[in-house]
């Protein structure tokens, strides 16, 4: 074994571009492979784990009290596929007011502003929902609360005051956290009843919810025979999963395509490599078997000189990934749940990668080994290291006889001499176009994306009517900045927004519901089907909204405000990513919040601008009008769109690099194996310009053909990808964002192939071209 290693040793300083090459392509593969399968498992993994602990609820009902009595609800969940039952819990939702209307009591508590959903519970345990008590102690006696919030969130202290209109003076006792966001606080049941409940709440657990339809025909079979309209709304599981883990899962696509993309290309090099080196080293192959060296023996010298570069290239790149992957998982989980678990990379992925890589390695490099293995020592030692007579040279012989130049014509014919190295390099160019043309799609889609409002909103300018800390009082009522808006120089459309926070029955998540007042089609979020809200019982929203509440168009939600109720329809679907965010028509807040409540909830006044006109300008002339104004320009994408689009960049880079590294390493190995070649023609007057044009054309010829296949391909793979990334995330596209393709960046994408082609040749032809005839044919 000494022997071989030795041997290896050698093999490795002999060929340290090889091993460099090998060493580069794995690494930057492992990298994204430890990111990817990081957030598969942490897209699961914990939220799974914490599910289970806490017996969390698989489906959430709230009832009609007026319309389904507790015995009926208790008699209704006597079903063979439920497992176990939580409740009835008296329910009521109370509006906390806007922080300027709220106590200045510094022991109060003062709640973000809008709807907080209070559950009457005996205790926190329980069959289902066993809620994480994790300070103080369970509400005991009416006057006393337990609030929730996820465990990595301070707002509040034991025993500071919360004080809402509709419910007495009421004292924090304790803090406590449900992954199955069933309540934003509890109180005794009797405390409850004092506070006038408006609803029931149920928790089931079912033999089967693994699927949306399992979870359905659960609730199908828990709200069978109860009378018509007694069910308020409805929350499964698997829509709190997906609101928590979304952003992980929208990484999940590209950083797993780019990570195949790198596995092939990691094969591709490492057989090309292998094989050149034992075409190349016919003679040390001899000398190895004539020295006592068996044919497993040479096989092992050439697979550990591969498995060098791969244990060194996986154990950078798993220290890498786990770094990358880190900040990536903080920013996954950053939202308003964090801290329900803890994503974090799971010990398996790093082990997994550590033996996976080199083992990976191994495996690409053992069948163009298993050549030395079958060769036997005296045809070795003899053999020549030039390709056989008359490989290619048909081919050669009809490209010389056309116009070009001899060096071009040459340099046409060299791929034919060797065409599986050929075919093996050729494919890591069309990896390489498929790798930059899924990049440039994700761009182009994300910057339709982030452009979509281009034309509809100009320009947003803030306005607080309460004033508040560095910020003036609009002197103006908000219908009076409107009209004055409306009347400045280039002022196409001018639309009143009012976000209110607001309850949907059913959910006990608050929901931001934004009000415009003015034309509609003045918002930064393009439908995708269906039309704009229009009146009092419409409104719009995205995917993640319709499905985090099993809506589609047509469908109803009931929103609270204040006790007032308004029923709305779903009649527009748009691209908002935001799950708990609407759309809707002015006269349904005037129905929530009658009379001049609703120009309160003003804050701010989206303006469309005549083309051409200066935004700049405008914004200067609104706060002339009214000093309180605060202008602010549009555009610019969240953080997730940013990070796609740099790290795909990133990746394609470092993918084109190893890409056009694969191409060094066939020039290098193809100017070996011809410096006899080279020689000769040097000495018939071949100048080394002429060297250079032959090798570097022989390679732009592949990347040639690597465009025309890598980018249909790439276009492919970007179909597939991206609304893999946005289905996560609740977002469904237009097909005019996934049409990013014209002529001309089709074009740059397939010189993609020639770029990295030439690249990678240009250095070692140049090489090859400095090679002195004396130097070359000294041995002839």
């Amino acid at each position: 074994m000494s022997a071989v290693w030795r041997a290896s040793r050698a093999a490795v300083r002999r060929r340290r571009l090889q091993t460099f090459v090998i060493g580069l392509v794995i690494l930057t593969s492992t990298v994204a492979l430890v990111v990817a399968l990081g957030l598969v498992q942490a897209a699961s993994g914990p939220f799974d784990q914490t599910f289970d602990q806490q017996r969390g609820a698989q489906l959430t009902v709230t009832y009609d009290p007026a319309k389904a009595s507790d015995d009926q609800l208790v008699r209704a969940a006597e079903h063979p596929g439920v497992t176990a039952v939580a409740g009835p819990f008296p329910e009521v939702v109370l509006t906390a007011p806007p922080s300027g209307m709220q106590t200045s009591d510094a022991a109060a508590y003062v709640p973000p502003p809008g709807p907080i959903t209070f559950v009457g519970r005996a205790d926190p345990g329980g069959p289902v929902d066993r809620v994480d008590l994790t300070e103080g102690r369970w509400a005991e006696r009416p006057g006393e609360l337990v609030l929730m919030k996820a465990p990595s969130q301070h707002y509040a202290k034991i025993g500071s005051r919360l004080t809402l209109p509709g419910a007495p003076p009421l004292t924090v006792v304790g803090l406590a956290s449900s992954i199955s966001l069933t309540a934003d606080a509890w109180v005794t049941p009797d405390q409850l009843a004092a506070m006038h409940p408006t609803a029931t709440e149920m928790l089931y657990r079912f033999a089967h919810a693994g699927t949306a339809g399992q979870v359905q025909a659960g609730q199908a079979a828990v709200t069978a025979g109860l009378p018509p309209g007694s069910v308020l709304g409805s929350t499964s599981y698997l829509t709190v999963k997906q609101s928590m883990t979304a952003s992980a899962q929208a990484y999940i696509p590209f950083l797993g395509a780019f990570g195949v993309l790198g596995l092939l290309v990691a094969v591709l090099i490492t057989a090309n490599v292998v094989s050149g080196a034992v075409v190349s080293g016919y003679r040390h192959i001899g000398v190895l078997k004539a020295l006592g060296f068996t044919p497993n023996q040479v096989v092992a010298v050439y697979l550990m000189m591969m498995l060098v570069p791969g244990v060194v290239g996986g154990a950078l790149g798993t220290g890498l990934g786990v770094l990358a992957a880190r900040p990536l998982l903080r920013m996954s989980f950053s939202g308003f749940d964090a801290g329900f678990f803890t994503a974090t990379l799971s010990p398996w992925v790093p082990l997994g990668t550590l033996i996976g890589m080199p083992a990976l390695v191994l495996l690409a490099a053992l069948f163009p080994a298993l050549r030395a293995h079958r060769l036997p020592a005296a045809r070795a030692i003899s053999a020549g290291s030039a390709p056989r007579a008359g490989r290619g040279l048909s081919v050669q012989r009809r490209l010389a006889g056309t116009r070009l130049p001899r060096s071009v014509s040459l340099g046409l014919g060299l791929p034919f001499a060797r065409p599986a190295r050929t075919a093996l390099t050729m494919m890591s160019l069309v990896l390489g176009v498929l790798t930059v043309t899924l990049t440039a799609g994700l761009s182009g889609t994300i910057n339709a994306i982030v452009d979509s409002d281009a034309g509809r909103v100009s320009t947003v300018i803030y306005a607080s009517a309460s004033g508040g800390p560095g910020h003036l009082a609009p002197k103006l009522t908000d219908r009076q900045i409107q009209a004055r808006l409306s009347s400045l120089p280039g002022a196409d459309k001018v639309v009143a927004a009012a976000p209110v926070l607001l309850h949907v029955a059913g959910d006990n998540q608050p929901t931001w519901v934004w009000f415009l007042r003015g034309d509609s089609e003045v918002n930064d979020n393009p439908l995708v089907k269906g039309h704009q809200a229009h009146g009092p019982d419409e409104f719009t929203t995205g995917t993640a909204f319709a499905e985090k509440r099993g809506l589609t168009l047509g469908s109803r939600i009931t929103l609270e405000l204040n006790g007032h109720r308004q029923t709305l329809t779903m009649v527009g679907l748009s691209i908002n990513d935001n799950a708990d965010e609407a759309n809707a028509d002015w006269p349904a807040l005037d129905a929530l919040a009658p009379g001049p409540a609703a120009d309160g909830y003003v804050n701010q006044y989206w303006v469309r601008l005549v083309h051409g006109t200066d935004v700049n300008a405008y914004d200067a002339a609104a706060q002339a009008v009214e000093p309180a104004l605060q202008p602010s320009p549009k555009g610019g994408g969240n953080s997730i769109q940013l990070t796609i689009v740099g790290t795909a960049t990133v990746l394609s880079v470092l993918l084109g690099t190893v890409a056009a590294l694969g191409v060094f390493n066939t020039v290098v190995l193809n100017a070996r194996e011809r410096r006899r070649d080279l020689g000769m023609l040097k000495s018939i007057g071949m100048t080394p310009r002429q060297v250079t044009v032959m090798m570097v054309t022989s390679m732009a010829a592949l990347g040639v053909v690597g465009g025309l296949i890598g980018v249909p391909l790439g276009m492919l793979a970007h179909a597939v990808v991206v609304p893999l990334m946005t289905h996560p995330v609740g977002m469904e596209l237009p097909s005019s964002m996934m049409h990013v393709w014209h002529p001309g960046t089709l074009a740059l994408v397939a010189a993609a192939g020639v770029v990295i082609a030439v690249l990678g040749a240009l250095l070692p032809s140049r090489s090859a071209a400095r090679l002195t005839i004396a130097e070359v044919l000294r041995s002839e």
